[in-house]
């Protein structure tokens, strides 16, 4: 975590915000191979949080987790946020369930057709959308997109509009935010239907596992961001809002 801070520092940004993952489901990452995801320890995260604000005062560091299938989990995340502060939870899909087993999804391309795995992700994210579980922003609505296979030809979100506007119209209701992943640049078109479907906020997400890759693809997000027309905060830390429709 020092080591992002001192890579945001050197880059000029602002703030920076670390989601730290919080998985509960127990996932099967193949046959016979179930794992129990170590809890996030609020505690040491906090500290460490507090540490680096110690350490780089000019830099605002804000807490936060990323929670994964929080609405199947609500006794386990609802302790999870009485035992700490966090300025940012988002909530994600990282399982979807295939034969009645909770499966990672990336791990299931080779037993799935890309195309139905890619529908129940999305049914399951619509799920979680429509749920009240206690999170702001939905992380990495193209989660599969990563690891999808060369033999399904060129990734096309519109294969998937229908899927994708249930979600983020489900989210828009909500009143929750969504996240702009730049690990895989989150498609233009997805941005323009969260616009569509009402939409108020976008949060960017670099999604750095490494400090080399903080804010990675932030310019370009922000470029799609605001030609869907989504603008800055008040503040740089704040989400990104739309922008008024003009009168007259």
């Amino acid at each position: 975590m020092e080591r992002a801070c001192a890579r945001a520092a050197e880059l000029g940004l602002p703030s920076i915000a670390f989601t730290d993952h919080a998985d509960f489901t127990r996932w099967v990452t193949g046959p016979g191979q179930p794992v129990t995801v170590p809890p996030l320890d609020a505690d040491a995260y906090l500290g460490c949080v507090q540490r680096c604000r110690e350490r780089f005062p000019g830099l605002r560091i804000l807490s936060g987790a990323e929670v994964g299938e929080p609405h199947w989990h609500a006794d386990e995340v609802a302790a999870l946020l009485r035992a700490g502060r966090f300025d940012r939870v988002l909530g994600s899909v990282h399982t979807i369930e295939a034969d009645g087993i909770r499966e990672v999804s990336s791990q299931l391309f080779d037993r799935l057709d890309p195309l139905d795995l890619m529908r129940a992700y999305l049914a399951e994210a619509l799920r979680l959308a429509s749920s009240p579980a206690p999170f702001a922003a939905l992380a990495h609505i193209d989660y599969p997109v990563r690891y999808w296979p060369a033999r399904a030809g060129r990734f096309d979100p519109a294969v998937f509009e229908d899927e994708y506007r249930a979600v983020l119209t489900a989210l828009a209701r909500s009143g929750r935010a969504l996240e702009v992943n730049t690990v895989v640049p989150l498609a233009a078109p997805i941005v323009k239907w969260w616009h569509e479907a009402g939409g108020e906020a976008l949060v960017f997400g670099s999604d750095a596992h490494e400090p080399a890759l903080v804010a990675s693809g932030f310019a370009a997000a922000a470029a799609i961001a605001a030609s869907a027309g989504f603008r800055p905060g008040r503040d740089p830390h704040d989400f990104w809002l739309r922008r008024a429709a003009r009168r007259g």
